[in-house]
């Protein structure tokens, strides 16, 4: 009798503890959902409390999740971006030195045979300089030391010297003089020391799409004519070979080596009029930038500020812009005439003028601009 009551007493007891142990856990649970209420409410108080705070700030907290998404996939993603461009050029290249020049060789002229091997050759080489040059050349980031710098600002995601022209790059985590953007197929940052390589790999791709599209048009046709031809002839073979027997089936018109030679001038055509067309805007949209002599992030903070400006009856003038036939100079480095020729027309790794940190007068530069606003 004592033993049934001393186990009843223990499983009470027991139970006792359960249940203190859930209230325990129950409390705990409320107790972080109140704490995360409390911080969810703070820092919503904290955006709208502030009197600078605007719709662009709260889309911009909003969105900062698909920012960090974005940022990781392309940082991780560069790399598979680089080997696309590298793949995809030298399957190009692989075809016109497999398909096309033989056939250029036999049918051309002596004079169209010379300038396709030399505008060809001067052309891949171009890209493939500035595409090299692009991928390896830093482009610049400031100093860490706080002494070395005067009158600049502070960055508030690295906490370090930021010279005018400089902003944070997210995906690299780093400040970079004069940036323009981070490019995934360079997997690399687009600034000050690497922005001529970027602009004219766009420049001389583009050119070489337009020149292969121009030269492969009349392959084009003949190739699709012969690939349709290609696929009635074998539907019908089909359809015959359906009421033979096996050894009363004819051969196959086109050899494997005719089907691949149609295909690759089809996918050579297709893809580098399809480059021409989208790398061609990009190169259209970044020469205008070079004219007005300012950089993708910079044509959105000179946009506000010229309206801002403007409201207050005042002109904005962009103190980096020395005219357009100027800009140009001072971007591909051409200090006297025979530049066009060496560093513009051939590839040169010359380096850009100054050092990013400060924004001298070029000498290339024929006159001084009014240097800031102008009322």
């Amino acid at each position: 009798m004592r033993s049934r009551q001393r186990m009843f007493a223990a499983v009470m007891r027991l139970l006792l503890k359960c249940l203190r142990l859930g209230r325990r856990r129950r409390f705990r649970l409320v107790r972080q959902v109140e704490q995360l209420w409390h911080y969810g409410h703070l820092c919503l108080r904290s955006l709208l409390y502030n009197s600078f705070t605007n719709g662009d700030v709260v889309l911009d907290s909003l969105f900062e999740p698909v920012y960090w998404l974005v940022d990781h996939v392309t940082r991780w993603f560069g790399v598979v971006f680089v080997a696309l461009v590298i793949g995809l050029t030298s399957s190009i290249v692989a075809i016109v030195y497999i398909c096309l020049l033989p056939l250029i060789l036999q049918t051309y002229t002596p004079a169209w045979i010379c300038w396709h091997l030399t505008y060809g050759h001067w052309n891949l080489i171009m890209i493939v300089f500035h595409y090299y040059m692009a991928i390896t050349t830093s482009p610049g980031h400031p100093p860490q030391a706080k002494n070395d710098l005067t009158g600049v600002s502070i960055c508030r995601k690295c906490i370090a010297p930021k010279p005018a022209r400089t902003h944070h790059c997210s995906i690299c985590n780093r400040c970079v003089l004069k940036m323009d953007h981070h490019c995934p197929w360079l997997n690399n940052c687009v600034g000050h020391y690497n922005h001529r390589y970027f602009f004219s790999f766009c420049l001389f791709m583009t050119m070489g799409c337009i020149y292969c599209s121009i030269s492969g048009w009349e392959m084009f046709r003949d190739a699709y004519a012969a690939i349709e031809r290609m696929k009635l002839l074998e539907k019908e073979r089909l359809q015959v070979a359906a009421n033979q027997t096996y050894y009363q089936t004819p051969p196959p018109t086109f050899s494997f080596r005719q089907r691949a030679f149609h295909k690759s001038v089809v996918y050579l055509w297709v893809l580098c009029s399809s480059v021409a067309l989208a790398l061609g805007a990009l190169t259209l949209w970044h020469a205008a930038l070079i004219t007005r002599g300012e950089t993708s992030i910079e044509r959105h903070i000179n946009r506000k500020e010229r309206q801002r400006l403007q409201k207050k009856g005042k002109v904005f003038r962009n103190p980096y812009s020395y005219g357009s036939w100027d800009n140009w100079k001072v971007f591909l480095g051409v200090d006297v005439p025979r530049h066009w020729l060496t560093r513009v027309l051939l590839p040169s790794p010359h380096l850009p003028h100054g050092t990013g940190l400060s924004w001298d007068l070029p000498p290339c530069v024929t006159e001084q601009h009014a240097p800031l606003l102008a009322i």
